[in-house]
């Protein structure tokens, strides 16, 4: 780090502060939407949803994280904006000492990148770090990794995009990769191959699942928080992944809800009626979060619900099965009920959320279909030690 603190030092007009108040928060997450309001491939984040996320009141990761959040500017202009994270409960789980940085975001200025990435360091080391990781948020509901391929396809919802220069600056940091997840389109077929239709059917057979169909959004709700605690079971032993709070699984239900359809949702249950596996998906709404740059009122009430009934990209939110359910036909139902939904309202392709690139079981479910990876995306650490 030592060239990089020389120059911060030199470019002393870059400055960087910590921010507390709500019309700083509301400048941190409107830079986002600044920087990218010319780029048809990047979806903002609801200022509503992203003012909920660093509250400590509403956000219950504060149970066992920590945040801090900076901004960078230069003659009162906003240029640039970092958070950090101390995990606690991730670094008890895997015995690290880690500090997290998420929503780094800056113009192509590396006295700006360098400047930030310095005061998140700085903390790292008072709070006793070794280590530097990131994008990465709070917990695996949170926005994650540096798009590192795939600057040219429309992002979702609950994704980060970043231009191609991010990757640059990363590396001048001296930050390398940790692990990627790469991101899949999914051509939609007209007749879902007869093995994914075997597969499902024999499952059904032989071990007594069943499906329900919702006509309504509201009467999935009951089954919400047993579906996001498969979720917990399923993800524990993923990169990154700590047990979720009731309060986060609680307010990612509603954001389920918000953009769901209950075509597009899918409980799979045991012969005791034990839910056992879940998919949540749900129309692209990039189009929609576009054109009310990120705020429902006035304008995202009209066109959010009109993106979510015309889109016709299905993005695959969250794929989920009981760890001891696995590899016993689950997925291939999921599967075959979600693709009825999709082939229903008339879609056209899917893209799915962000699989560690080693996770094959997870990418097998594939296939027998025509896909490609589109995105990916990257966790970097940095592997010196910070106090150099």
């Amino acid at each position: 780090m030592t060239e990089v603190t020389a120059r911060v030092n030199k470019l002393s007009e870059v400055k960087v502060r910590e921010i507390s108040t709500k019309k700083d928060k509301l400048r941190f997450i409107e830079f986002i939407n600044k920087l990218y309001k010319d780029n048809k491939y990047f979806c903002p984040t609801l200022t509503e949803d992203e003012l909920e996320e660093f509250d400590p009141a509403k956000n219950g990761a504060f149970v066992y994280a920590e945040c801090r959040m900076f901004l960078a500017e230069r003659d009162g202009k906003v240029v640039g904006r970092i958070a950090g994270v101390l995990n606690r409960k991730y670094n008890e789980k895997m015995n690290v000492k880690q500090m997290r940085f998420t929503r780094f975001d800056f113009i192509d200025d590396y006295a700006v990148s360098a400047a930030l990435y310095d005061t998140v360091r700085k903390w790292a080391l008072e709070c006793g770090m070794t280590e530097m990781l990131g994008p990465i948020g709070f917990s695996d509901l949170d926005k994650q990794g540096l798009l590192y391929e795939g600057f040219d396809v429309i992002d979702m919802y609950v994704t980060p995009y970043n231009a191609p220069y991010y990757v640059n600056h990363y590396e001048r940091l001296g930050l390398v990769k940790k692990v990627d997840w790469v991101e899949y389109e999914i051509i939609i077929p007209d007749e879902l191959d007869p093995r994914v239709n075997a597969i499902a059917d024999r499952a059904r057979e032989k071990y007594g699942y069943t499906t329900k169909h919702f006509k309504k959004i509201n009467l999935i709700k009951p089954w919400i928080k047993p579906g996001l605690d498969i979720m917990n079971a399923a993800f524990a032993p993923l990169f990154g992944v700590v047990q979720l709070e009731d309060k986060q699984l609680e307010d990612y239900g509603k954001t389920l809800m918000m953009v769901g359809n209950p075509d597009f949702i899918q409980f799979v249950f045991n012969k005791e009626n034990k839910p056992i596996g879940y998919g949540f998906m749900a129309p692209n709404l990039t189009r929609g979060m576009r054109a009310c740059h990120g705020h429902i009122f006035p304008w995202g009430v009209f066109t959010i619900p009109w993106d979510l009934r015309h889109s016709k990209i299905l993005d695959m939110y969250s794929i989920a099965v009981l760890p001891e359910y696995q590899s016993l036909g689950v997925n291939a139902i999921i599967m075959q009920e979600g693709l009825k939904g999709a082939k229903k309202h008339g879609m056209k392709k899917c893209y799915t959320g962000p699989e560690l690139e080693d996770n094959f079981k997870i990418q097998g479910q594939w296939k027998l279909l025509e896909r490609k990876i589109v995105r990916r995306r990257r966790c970097y650490i940095a592997p010196a030690n910070l106090a150099e």
